[in-house]
């Protein structure tokens, strides 16, 4: 069985089919042998709702195989911390690897980049989500799990690559992060084909959907979000957290200068 877990991504918010959100679970599993598949996200949700309620339910389903995607809702909030992610992503790599499943992550590409966010505004998360990537390559070593670099992943900062809001895959980027997902579990030895990045079904969308959205729904959203956000562009910025002691210096995340 195939197991989902993680935030609105996971869910497949942004590739809208009749019926409602489709997004790359299930064509993953459309392309697994085993053909079970059950989804676990919830939208909104941080590192710590997938530890402390997907996770058990995920392990009690049995899995050989399970997809991780969060952390981006943890960088949005004024209470970030690298040092909390990083145990909550471990515990749930952990546990799952100890359980005998293929695990496959992701890091995360530059947000900023795509929503075309103001510069400083830009940096700030960026630099965030550049701490989270740490926390996730320091994981991966660890537990031997598979991982998708979405920065890297050719088409990743094209605009049809994402649905309207520019926070979420379009149906092609659910398709791309299917297909990378699914030969990272090849790789781990799970008998996963291959996927078509053939659009069909999903809602196509225009130039002008994407205005639309940035000044009806996108605007709103950043001065709602700016609450946590914005006051850091008046902050001096501490250096990095560091994972503790005794983990050795490969596990550690580097300061900033």
């Amino acid at each position: 069985m195939l197991v989902l877990l993680g935030d609105s991504t996971a869910v497949g918010i942004g590739d809208l089919v009749p019926g409602g959100w489709r997004g790359f679970g299930p064509i993953l599993s459309s392309a697994y042998a085993d053909n079970g598949y059950r989804n676990h996200a919830v939208s909104g949700a941080r590192l710590a709702d997938v530890r402390r309620t997907q996770l058990p339910r995920a392990l009690r389903d049995g899995p050989s195989a399970a997809v991780v995607i969060a952390g981006v809702n943890d960088t949005l909030r004024s209470d970030f911390s690298a040092r909390r992610m990083h145990e909550d992503l471990d515990h749930v790599c952990r546990e799952l690897t100890a359980a005998g499943v293929a695990v496959v992550t992701v890091r995360f590409h530059d947000q900023g980049r795509v929503f075309k966010l103001p510069g400083r505004l830009r940096r700030v998360l960026k630099d965030r989500i550049d701490e989270y990537n740490r926390v996730v390559d320091a994981v991966v070593a660890r537990h031997g799990v598979r991982c998708v670099d979405l920065h890297t992943m050719p088409g990743a900062y094209e605009l049809e690559t994402w649905a309207v809001d520019r926070l979420h895959p379009s149906e092609r980027g659910h398709r791309m992060l299917a297909r990378a997902f699914a030969a990272e579990l090849r790789a781990a030895g799970l008998p996963f084909g291959d996927v078509s990045l053939e659009c069909s079904g999903g809602r196509e969308l225009t130039v002008w959907h994407h205005a639309a959205w940035l000044v009806l729904k996108g605007i709103p959203w950043l001065w709602r979000r700016g609450a946590d956000l914005l006051p850091l562009l008046w902050a001096d910025q501490g250096p990095a957290e560091v994972f503790p002691a005794g983990l050795g210096p490969e596990d550690q995340l580097p300061v900033r200068s």
